[in-house]
């Protein structure tokens, strides 16, 4: 199970997915700017929405491992597991994400351009220079 660092963490969102590697992005509002990123490498399954709020981290459980070997056809080195309220109910939405690796990574990441970055912070990889 990962850990997650103090902070605000409600909000979150799939940043970057490009079919290997996924970003999830958390903070108390993403509309500029997040404080922490989950980055999964070598994703093998992935079962989540793009947006969610509050997840509950947890171990998977024996039948959430193996609907995932039978999709990956082997046992992945780590396997994440969550909820989250589903958003038209009170039900909660399970989620799993399958993997080589799993890295908590904090840091000030702006979602717009911004010249004259501090130490420690960066742009999200969607984030391009103004045209001039």
């Amino acid at each position: 199970m990962i850990e997650l660092p103090e902070g605000s963490w409600w909000d979150w969102d799939a940043l970057h997915f490009d079919g290997s590697q996924l970003r999830l992005a958390a903070g108390h509002d993403l509309t500029y700017h997040h404080g922490l990123e989950v980055v999964f490498t070598d994703v093998a399954y992935l079962a989540c929405p793009t947006r969610f709020r509050d997840p509950r981290f947890r171990e998977p459980t024996l039948d959430e491992c193996a609907l995932v070997r039978r999709h990956v056809g082997e046992e992945p080195p780590v396997i994440v597991a969550f909820d989250v309220d589903a958003p038209a109910g009170a039900e909660l939405l399970t989620c799993l994400v399958a993997a080589e690796s799993v890295e908590v990574v904090p840091g000030l990441v702006y979602r717009y351009w911004r010249d004259n970055l501090a130490a420690g912070e960066r742009l999200a990889p969607h984030v391009r220079p103004p045209s001039r």
